[in-house]
Parts: structure tokens; C-alpha cells; sequence
């Protein structure tokens, strides 16, 4: 048991460099894009077996969460354990390969770094399609300020889900945890809405991911937080503007990074934004110390990786610990 638990350590560390170097590949049988397949097969055939209304939603819901997890982490599960018996180093291989799918570091700092470009080189418009491709509002009235804003929030705030939640459940669990949290966030970003389509349906989703998040997001903070400084930013200010704004957004933990990073680089994030035609009014988070410009999404990602190589560092440090005590 200890040497399959010291394998997902080997596992995290390799899939973690593997990401760094590679990223995430783009096709339809990538681990999360059938995930995202199976909640919609699912979700229509148990939405034919349950009755509408807020009960019966609520409950055909929780019952697809439940079947997600199972089969998101389950088939993983098996992977790994078969493989394990084969041969350990065969095993350990192909929980990195796992851990690999799970973690998004370079997709996200590239898919940023592509809307900085084109501003940059294409303009406007081109920038707004870029920053379309990794946030849910509407782009096409957007500024050059409200597109630089709306990459660098995306990458604080995914720098949560997308990178450290990952990394921690990886760590605890192994390739079968991460693709069980994966399968959550998944769920969220599919059915977590409040809209008349998602209400009732996708509520235990969205709630399951709130607790999923709740403390990732916290720690995720606080390693931004630490990485600020060495990253050649405010950790001070980081920490104030956390302390003071990170509950400023209708979700427990969308804030909590986005205000570590707003205080980071003395600007100011957040605010009024559409989406589906509809205007969402939300608080601002930060202080307005300097216009946001564009070299900001630079600076936001470089605070990403600095905080994602400082948190696998900690959280490598401390299972080698715990493997240290058990062996």
C-alpha cells in the first residue's frame, strides 16, 4: 500500500512536468471532453425519467452527479490498480498519464497568452474572440481594459480549479480522486447555472463543487499570496486585498483567488459583466491603483506558475513526510 501510495507521488510530479511541457492535447477523446459527453448523455435520459418541478430536477440531478463520480472515477480506479499489479513503474506511468489530463497550467497560461497577442497584433475584435474561448460572458461588447481583465480573472480564478484543486486531490487520492474532482468541476461548468434550464437540475452539481472548491480555493490564495513576492509583485497587498474582498462574488471561492491576485498587481478586477444578454451586477474586488493594461496578463501568469511550482513543492514535501512516517 505505501509503495503505491509513494508511485501517485512519482505520478503527480512527472504528470505536473509532462503538463508544463506539453499541455493539455486537443481532441475529442481527451478524459474531460468524454466526461463532459457522458453528463450529456445522462442527462437526458434521466431527465425523461424523472418528473419536472423543483423536486423532481433536484433529484434527477443529484442522481447524475452520483453516476458521473462513479464512472469519472471508477474506470481510473481500476486503471491504475490493474496496471499497479502488472508492474509498479508500469503502474506509476500510467497514473501520470492520468495526472497529465487532470492538470491545465500551460493550456491556461497559452489560451491567456493568446488574447494578449492578439490585441496586440490583431486588435480588438480579435482579442475579444480570443478571451471567448475561456470565459463564460459575453465578449463582443468588451474593451481592450475588459478583455485584459477578463483573461487575467481567468486565470486567477482557474488557477483554483484548473491547477492547485487538482494537485491537491491528486496528491490525497491519486488518479482516481483527481478525475473524481474533475468530474465535478465538469459538471458545474456544464449544468451549475441559475438559469430555467439548470435551476433545480443542476443545483446539487453546483453545490457539490462549492464544497469541493471550498478549502482548494483558500490554500490556492495563500500560494498566491507567497508566490507574489517572488514573483516580483505585492505579496502585502495580495494578502490585504484577500482579507478584505475575497468573499466579493456570489460563489463561496470565485474570489478568493481573484482577489489575491488583484492585490498582487495593484489593479482592480471583477465588477458589472453580461452574459446570455443579461447584465450581472457584482461588486468590484481590489483597489483601482493603476489602469489594467495588457502586460498584466503577463504578470498574472507568471504569479500562476510561480505559485503552482511553489504548491507542489509544499504538498510533494508533505506526502514524502507522510510516506516517510508510514515506511
Amino acid at each position: 500500500m505505501v509503495k503505491y501510495y509513494a508511485g501517485s507521488l512519482l505520478a503527480v510530479l512527472i504528470g505536473f512536468a509532462a503538463d508544463l511541457i506539453f499541455g493539455d492535447p486537443v481532441t475529442r477523446l481527451h478524459p474531460i471532453c468524454l466526461i463532459g459527453n457522458l453528463i450529456a448523455k445522462l442527462e437526458k435520459k434521466i431527465r425523461a425519467l424523472f418528473p419536472k418541478g423543483e423536486h423532481g430536477e433536484f433529484w434527477g440531478g443529484a442522481l447524475l452527479a452520483v453516476l458521473v463520480i462513479l464512472i469519472s472515477a471508477g474506470i481510473p480506479l481500476l486503471l491504475i490498480i490493474v496496471s499497479y499489479r502488472v508492474y509498479f513503474w508500469f503502474g506509476a506511468a500510467v497514473e501520470a498519464v492520468l495526472c497529465f489530463f487532470v492538470l491545465a497550467v500551460k493550456t491556461l497560461r497559452k489560451e491567456s497568452t493568446n488574447v494578449a497577442k492578439a490585441l496586440q497584433t490583431e486588435g480588438l475584435e480579435a482579442g475579444r474572440k480570443a478571451v471567448a474561448r475561456i470565459v463564460g460572458r459575453d465578449t463582443q461588447a468588451l474593451t481592450v481594459t475588459g478583455v485584459v481583465k477578463a483573461a487575467v480573472e481567468t486565470v486567477a480564478e482557474n488557477f483554483s480549479d484548473g491547477v492547485f484543486a487538482p494537485m491537491l486531490y491528486l496528491m490525497i487520492g491519486g488518479g482516481a480522486l483527481g478525475f473524481a474532482y474533475k468530474s465535478i468541476n465538469t459538471m458545474d461548468s456544464m449544468i451549475g447555472y441559475k438559469n430555467d434550464t439548470y435551476l433545480y437540475f443542476g443545483r446539487f452539481a453546483a453545490r457539490l463543487d462549492d464544497a469541493a472548491n471550498f478549502i482548494p480555493s483558500r490554500l490556492a490564495a495563500l500560494f498566491l499570496i507567497l508566490a507574489a513576492p517572488l514573483s516580483g509583485l505585492d505579496g502585502k497587498k495580495a494578502w490585504e486585498i484577500f482579507r478584505r474582498d475575497r468573499l466579493c462574488h456570489a460563489s463561496p471561492n470565485s474570489a478568493q483567488t481573484e482577489s489575491a491576485a488583484a492585490g498582487a498587481l495593484h489593479v482592480q478586477l471583477a465588477g458589472d459583466a453580461y452574459y446570455f444578454g443579461e447584465l450581472h451586477r457584482k461588486p468590484v474586488i481590489g483597489d483601482d491603483m493603476r489602469p489594467v493594461e495588457i502586460g498584466d496578463i503577463a504578470r498574472v501568469n507568471r504569479l500562476m506558475l510561480t505559485a503552482s511550482v511553489l504548491a507542489l513543492a509544499v504538498l510533494a514535501a508533505v506526502k514524502g513526510l507522510i510516506l516517510a512516517v508510514l515506511m
